[in-house]
C-alpha cells in the first residue's frame, strides 16, 4: 500500500519522465505484491497517453 502514498511521485516519473509503471516504483525504491493494480488509475492514464505496450 505504499503505492498510494506516492501516487503522484510514480504520475510524475512515468507522464513527464516517460518511465514504465515498474521503473518508476523502483526509481523510488517501492515494491509492490501487485503493480498492476496497485494504483488503479494508472493503467488509464496510460492508455489515454499513448504509453501503453500494444
Amino acid at each position: 500500500m505504499a503505492d498510494k502514498e506516492y501516487c503522484v511521485a510514480i504520475d510524475i516519473l512515468r507522464c513527464h519522465l516517460g518511465m514504465s509503471l515498474e521503473e518508476a516504483q523502483r526509481e523510488l525504491g517501492i515494491e509492490s505484491e501487485d503493480n498492476t493494480s496497485a494504483l488503479g488509475v494508472t493503467d488509464t492514464q496510460t492508455a489515454l497517453l499513448g504509453l501503453s505496450s500494444n
